[in-house]
């Protein structure tokens, strides 16, 4: 952990990010803290300028910009980081077994997994959310199914390159099972560019929760950041904060996410280690 911590503390941009992406999850934690009250509620001050009373304005039915977006991130922050946790599991289940098996499985594997990829994601998302109606849970599904491929496509090709190694095969010459070289050897050193794979898919979902929110195959009662640049396209030139705001959000995050799972792939692969 010492190891770790120091490697990642020598990348200062993407240690600024992950500070970033903490500052964002705790502060949807702490919502109802910082911005009391209902985000919804309508408010007297419709299309206000961000002032003193409210720090990034207001929409036209007088609701706070920055309470929106606070509340905003106990959606994005939960769908992005579930869905990329339920594809990282899936996906780098998947292509372990496919790197270490070989044969007909990695064959069969690698064809569905290409089948998944030339599936359009933001298409079938917005379909299901037609279909079945608005919620988080379906974006979560969606994503999750059709982003698996990403990671067992890069966790079969560390597999496969480990397991060919000399340390490897020094472990494999001293009669331990395969299962738990693939456990105790192969797997840890594999993790590193497939949490940089992870970190993509958490931007991924974001963009796309927030691009249906956007054409209002969201839950209305639910306060969302695609939501607020729906409303603030209307205002664009009335009142630029309504996207402005919400939007550079939207891209700090993604962006936070991205930088933050490099740093983080970076201070754990071995070869960045003395």
């Amino acid at each position: 952990m010492r190891s770790f911590w120091r490697h990642l503390r020598a990348q200062p941009i993407g240690f600024a990010s992950l500070i970033v992406v903490l500052l964002l999850a705790l502060a949807g934690v702490l919502a109802p803290l910082l911005s009391p009250g209902d985000p919804n509620a309508l408010g007297n001050d419709a299309l206000q300028p961000p002032g003193a009373a409210h720090w990034l304005g207001t929409d036209d039915l007088g609701r706070d910009v920055l309470g929106g977006i606070i509340y905003g991130i106990r959606i994005s922050l939960p769908v992005g980081i579930l869905s990329a946790a339920a594809a990282l599991l899936v996906g780098g289940g998947i292509g372990a077994i496919a790197g270490a098996r070989g044969g007909w499985t990695d064959a069969a594997v690698m064809r569905v997994s290409e089948m998944f990829q030339v599936i359009p994601a933001f298409i079938l998302a917005a379909v299901i959310a037609a279909l079945s109606g608005p919620g988080e849970w379906q974006v979560i599904v969606v994503i999750a199914a059709l982003s698996w491929p990403q990671p067992a496509r890069v966790m079969r090709g560390e597999v496969i390159r480990l397991r060919q190694l000399d340390h490897v095969q020094a472990v494999r010459c001293l009669g331990i099972p395969e299962h738990r070289i693939l456990l105790g050897e192969i797997l840890p050193n594999a993790l590193a560019p497939v949490l940089a794979v992870g970190a993509l898919i958490v931007g991924t979902a974001i963009l796309l929760e927030a691009s249906l929110a956007f054409l209002g195959l969201s839950n209305p009662d639910v306060v969302s950041w695609g939501r607020m640049l729906n409303v603030g396209q209307r205002f664009l030139f009335q009142a630029w904060w309504l996207s402005v705001f919400p939007g550079l959000t939207i891209v700090v995050t993604v962006l936070a996410f991205n930088l933050g799972g490099d740093a983080v792939a970076a201070a754990l692969d071995p070869a960045s280690k003395p």
